[in-house]
Order: C-alpha cells, then structure tokens, then sequence
C-alpha cells in the first residue's frame, strides 16, 4: 500500500468531523483507541485514531495525550490469564503508588476495568515488563488533527481562540474545513474574526494566485499584525507578474500603519492607567499636604497599611494567618473559601483599608501632627522619623520578605480591542480614580464636613471665632486623607508583591504630582497625575528605556516649575499666605 502524506490524516479527520460519522460507528472512543494501540499496521492506527475526529468525549483528549506522553503501554497476556489467550495483546496503563518492588496496579484501556489474574486479583507489573506504546510522524500528525478540531469545542472562548490562532499561525491546510464548519457555528464574535484571520493566513499557500491574494487583502484589510512574517515570505517567494507580491507588499503597509496606531493607543491607555495608579496614591497626599499644608512623609507607610489590610483579609478567606511580631504568636483562622467566595475578599478589603488607614492617620494627628501645624520643617521630620518606625513594625509583623496578594478572578484577564490590550485591573484602576475624585469633590462641596474643612482651610482664626471646632475638623481632614492612601495601598496589592518599602516608591511621585498641579487644587492633582503618567509612558515607547524617560519626565518637572512655581492651579487663601 503506498505510503500517505501526513496531511491526508488530517483531512480524512476533518471530513468525519464534517459528516458526523466515525469508521468506528457506536464504538465507545476507549475501545477505538486500544484498537489503534495495539495495530501493529501504522496506517490503519492513523486511520483509526482520525476516525475520533468530531467526538467532544474528553477521554479522547486524555488517551491521546498519554500515548503522546508514553504513558500506555502494551501488555502481552501470560499463559492461564482468565479471558485471554497466551500472548494476545493489550493496551494498559499503569496507575498507583509503587510497592516496594517498584510494581504497580494496571488498567485496561478499552474498560478501565483493574486487570486481574486468573483468581480474580490485580495484577502488579512493572514497567520494565511492558512495551511503550510509540508513535510515528503519520500517527501524531493525525493525533495533533484530532485534538485540534476536538480543542475549536472547547466550551470556553479562550480556549477555542488560543487553538484558532496557533492553526493560523501553522498554516495546515488539513484543518480547513474544520475550521470553516466552526465558523458557522461560533457564537463569539472574537473567535470568529480570529477563523476568518486564520482561513486566510492557511490561503496564503493556496496553489492559486486569486485565492492567495484575495487572503492577502483580508489579512491586510484585517490589520492581522500575527501575518507580517508569513506576508513578508511571500513576497521572497512570489511569482513575477501574479500580482501577490504587489498585494502582499500593500497588505504589509496596511498592518505597518495598524501597528502604529496599535501603539499609539496602547501607550496612550498604559499612561492613563499609570496616572490613575498615580492620581489613587497622589490623592490622599493633596487632602493632607495640598489643604492642610502638612508634610507628611509617612504618607507612604499609610499606602503600605492598606496594602498589608488587603493582605490579612486575603488570608482571613483563605487558609488563614499566622504571626509572630514581637516573639508572640498569633493565629488567625481563615475561612478555606474557594471560587466566588474567596474572589470577594477584594470587595472587603477595599473598606477596611480606607478604615484601617484612617486610624492609623488619627493616631499620627492625635499623637503628634496637631503640635506641629504651621511648622513645616519640624512636620516633616517628625513624620520621616514616624515612617522609618512604621517601616520596622511592618518588618516585625508581616516579615522583611515581600507577601504576594491574589488578585481577583474579575482583575485577572483583559479585554482586546483592535489588538489593544485592555487589562482588567488597570480599566479598574482608571474607574477607581474617578470613583474617588467624584467622591472627594463630593464630600468637600456637598456636605457639611466639606463646608467645615474649606472654611478652616481659608481662614482658621474666622472659623474658630465663629464657633468652629477647628482641632476636630482637622483630625478628620487628616483621617480621610490618610484613608484614601489606604484605598491606594489595597489597589497597588493588585498590580505587585507587598513590602515594608512599598510606599517608598511612590511617595516621591505623588508629592511631584500635588505640586505641579497646584497645591490645594483637586483638579490640578487630577490633570498633574494623568500628564505625568501619559508622558512617561510615550517617553518610554519612544526611547525604549524606561529609566531615561523618567530621568526626562522629572527634568520636564523641574522647568515647569521653574516657569510656574505654584503648579499648574494656583489657589490663594489665608492660610496659604499667611
């Protein structure tokens, strides 16, 4: 019999796909492959193993990648084996814990029954007494044809895209029809746009130069960025005067302009998000430095309390904690949820960060903030000296190792537009920032505290005259900036590791921001962060070295402010001039 090319596998699997039929009709897929396994015809185990294509059972997938993995075995039946003759052969796998002669328990491939001996009891074989199942170039290609139409059912998307775009990317003619049968039936609309990319990219090595071209023109009209290799191949090896190469060379442009725009609005969304990740930590900050006038350099340790919040709660769902500051040890029992349940841990956290934070801001104003307002040098070294403290009681409690938080399901994956990566944590992190700067507007020009801190703000000595209690009013004002540092701390757990020193990489930045934005101005604040974050990262994608672009942004900071000393808005009180 002549021997068959590899391709002819897979299409004979997409054919029985297509139809709905196997050669094995009712057979059970255990059966067909212990069939397959012990054939010693290599072609008649290609044509049995591509006779599965269309069936969803998952044990197809399983036996199949154990056979590619040598983990089937044949084993040859002794003599007074019960049901078999001396001899005869069957597929087997080998399952359990070892015993002390290195054997082990066996089972039937086209059962899954325990073999047994004569007696009734199980058999223990050793490895070395069975022959691995192999393979051959025609038996995996027909293998890898099978598991690719099984994987375009896959029940989730993502799994089914992953698939499409690795065929596109292997341009297998054999998976044609397979693909073209998906197509029909594929109810997301991103895995259909992700067939039609790969029918053309598998059209590219179509015999006929109106087909090749008519896929060029798609992948081009497509912006497919993954064709650019495959397109440039074909302009090397085009035929003169068949009209590809001039496609394919139009087509290349096509995606080349794509790609620019792909960048320009990646950077643009990275930079967003960046500033928003900026404004969260900045905006705590612009509460306590911007209205208060307080330096406060421990603000960073108030950005680690909320993370280290998120932390224990994470545990708290989870496993649980266990702790030993100071030589003592304490155990916090968890609640082993699981799934949706321990996702929400985040939902929880996010409050008690804010809390935690505040208290901590309430014990730092009580305590030692009060006695210092309007002397700023004294402030300021007063909470440097707080933050190395607190930076050594984070060590004690949590360890000088940094703790890893697990991020939610629902900020783990991202959305793809037009090749533009979306990540859910930064799309959360830009609708944080808003949340919080509506929020914080809200409070300072909608409600009575806010009436209260903008009159202390202006004019103390007024406001207490009129019956004002300013002492109050600035612990609260202090509390509630140092709450939204918190707020800052729980989102940052999600982007990286938790450490004693994560706040120290930000709290430079977000003095940066407040004062280039004005200090006193939320809205400054807002447009400082987002400027800062977009120029940094274009200054990045266009020197393609991220510590040059920032050694820019910060000179760009030094002569705005040398232009505008005061920021962006400048915003005249009492109390700023006095």
């Amino acid at each position: 019999m002549p021997r068959h090319r590899p391709i002819f596998w897979q299409l004979l699997a997409c054919i029985l796909f297509l139809s709905g039929m196997t050669l094995q009709g009712a057979e059970p897929p255990r059966a067909v492959i212990a069939k397959a396994l012990i054939t010693e015809d290599a072609e008649e185990q290609s044509k049995l193993v591509a006779s599965l294509a269309g069936n969803t059972d998952p044990l197809i997938r399983d036996l199949l990648t154990a056979w590619k993995e040598g983990t089937l075995f044949i084993f040859e039946a002794p003599a007074g084996l019960a049901g078999f003759t001396e001899g005869e052969k069957l597929a087997v796998t080998l399952t359990g814990e070892k015993d002390g002669e290195e054997k082990q328990g066996a089972l039937r491939v086209d059962t899954a029954e325990v073999l047994k001996d004569g007696e009734g009891k199980a058999i223990r074989l050793l490895e070395s007494d069975l022959s691995a199942a192999e393979t051959d170039s025609n038996l995996r290609v027909a293998m890898k044809g099978v598991l690719d139409v099984f994987a375009l059912s896959a029940a989730d998307s993502v799994s089914r895209l992953k698939v499409v775009t690795q065929i596109g990317l292997d341009q297998d003619p054999g998976l044609l029809a397979a693909l073209r049968a998906r197509e029909k039936i594929e109810p997301d609309a991103g895995v259909r746009r992700a067939i039609r990319q790969s029918l053309a990219q598998i059209e590219l090595k179509n015999e006929d130069a109106a087909i090749r071209i008519g896929a060029v023109k798609e992948l081009g009209a497509m912006g497919s960025i993954s064709s650019q290799d495959a397109l440039k191949e074909l302009v090397r090896n085009a035929t003169a005067g068949d009209g590809t190469e001039v496609a394919a060379t139009a087509a290349l442009k096509a995606i080349a302009t794509h790609v620019k725009w792909v960048n320009f609005y990646g950077t643009f969304f990275r930079g967003l998000s960046g500033g928003s990740v900026l404004l969260v930590v900045a905006i705590g900050l612009a509460i306590t430095f911007g209205l208060m006038g307080v330096i406060n350099m421990a603000h960073g340790e108030l950005i680690v309390v909320g993370a280290y919040t998120t932390y224990v709660v994470q545990c708290v769902f989870g496993p649980g904690l266990a702790l030993s500051p100071f030589g003592m040890k304490i155990a916090l029992p968890g609640l082993n949820a699981t799934g949706a349940a321990l996702d929400s841990y985040f939902l929880v956290a996010l409050p008690l960060s804010f809390l935690m934070a505040a208290a901590v801001g309430l014990a730092l104003e009580r305590g030692i903030i009060r006695f210092l307002y309007r002397r700023p040098l004294e402030s300021l070294l007063a909470t440097w000296g707080v933050s190395l403290v607190l930076q050594q009681l984070f060590r004690s409690v949590f360890g000088s190792n940094n703790v890893q938080v697990y991020s939610p399901s629902w900020l783990s994956g991202n959305w793809t537009v037009f090749d533009v990566i979306l990540g859910w944590n930064r799309v959360f992190v830009i609708g944080f920032a808003i949340l919080i700067i509506m929020g914080t507007w809200a409070i300072l020009n909608k409600t009575p505290l806010g009436l209260l801190i903008r009159a202390v703000m202006q004019n103390r000595a007024m406001a207490s005259c009129v019956g004002v209690r300013t002492e109050r009013v600035n612990m609260l004002t202090f509390g509630f900036g140092s709450g939204l540092a918190g707020l800052a701390g729980a989102f940052l757990s999600q982007l990286g590791n938790v450490g004693p020193l994560l706040g120290q990489d930000y709290i430079v930045s977000a003095f940066m921001t407040v004062v280039v934005g004005g200090v006193g101005s939320l809205a400054g604040t807002v447009i400082s962060a987002l400027g800062i974050g977009v120029v940094d990262q274009s200054l990045q994608q266009i020197l393609l070295n991220p510590v040059l672009g920032k050694i820019l942004v910060l000179a760009g900071i030094i002569l705005f402010l040398q232009w505008r000393p005061a920021g962006i808005f400048v915003t005249k009180s009492r109390s700023l001039e006095g």
